[in-house]
């Protein structure tokens, strides 16, 4: 299985490969590189498409140790694995918490972004008013385990309700273990705001979000993409957090619109 050896860290990733301009798919917390499977099938062969699993997540986690990390480390893991591949620019596209990392890869790696793609994802903190709920939740899940009341509540923040591939997800969530739970949550809690910088991000973007996520509201996301100096906004009707899963038709549309744009 193919690894990159970076930043004291043993990333896991795949690489479809080609000539193409490149795009690297980040996922978000709780998720892995898998939920860019609908994004990766429709831009394949036109595009070298590179997904990963983060620190704490997927193929890259290690059940037993999770060093603390903060999305710094992530964006600074990201230009290792395209440095690693030997990709010199990509268009970084990031989901919620991926989203995050690439916003800071953008501000500490310019010279590696060539656009941005940000799916329900926000410059700005937390909502205060959700942080105790998603403690609680936290720490009963790190202490007993998920439970399935547990689990659907996090499947309708991150899927919305009734989406048909959402027993896989909680299958793979009830696999999480306290560690990893612990220091990913941590850098999401702990992250600061950069919303007071996102003028210096001067890239084409393109921020796209899900009319009725609840994890993150659109009007957090629509202030990220005003603040933005060149910046498109799609919002996806129906949709939830995971707004390129559960919704892949309007998403791919309106990437491989941006894209084209990109030339």
């Amino acid at each position: 299985m193919p690894f990159a050896s970076v930043n004291g860290q043993n990333l896991y990733y795949e690489d479809t490969g080609g000539r193409g301009p490149a795009l690297v798919f980040s996922h978000g917390l709780l998720m892995d590189h898998t939920m860019f499977a609908p994004q990766v099938q429709a831009l394949q062969g036109r595009f070298r498409c590179i997904c990963w699993d983060e620190r704490g997540h997927g193929q890259t986690a290690d059940p037993q140790h999770c060093a603390p990390f903060d999305y710094y480390d992530s964006a600074d893991d990201l230009a290792a694995l395209l440095a690693h591949l030997g990709v010199k620019r990509a268009v970084l596209v990031g989901m919620s918490q991926g989203g995050y990392l690439s916003l800071r890869c953008a501000l500490i790696h310019p010279q590696v972004v060539q656009a941005l793609v940000l799916i329900d994802t926000q410059a700005m903190l937390e909502d205060p008013e959700q942080m105790p709920h998603h403690e609680a939740l936290l720490r009963a899940w790190m202490e007993h385990g998920l439970s399935d009341d547990m689990a659907v509540t996090v499947e309708h923040a991150v899927l919305g309700q009734g989406w048909s591939g959402a027993a896989a997800w909680r299958a793979k969530w009830k696999k999480a273990t306290p560690i990893n739970l612990g220091h990913s949550f941590l850098a999401l809690a702990q992250r600061d705001d950069i919303s007071p910088r996102l003028p210096e991000i001067r890239v084409p973007a393109l921020v796209i979000h899900g009319s009725q996520d609840i994890a993150i509201t659109p009007d957090r996301a629509f202030a990220m993409a005003q603040a933005l100096p060149d910046a498109r906004w799609v919002e996806v009707p129906g949709a939830g957090h995971a707004a390129n899963l559960t919704h892949p038709g309007p998403v791919n549309a309106a990437i491989e619109a941006f894209l084209a744009r990109l030339g």
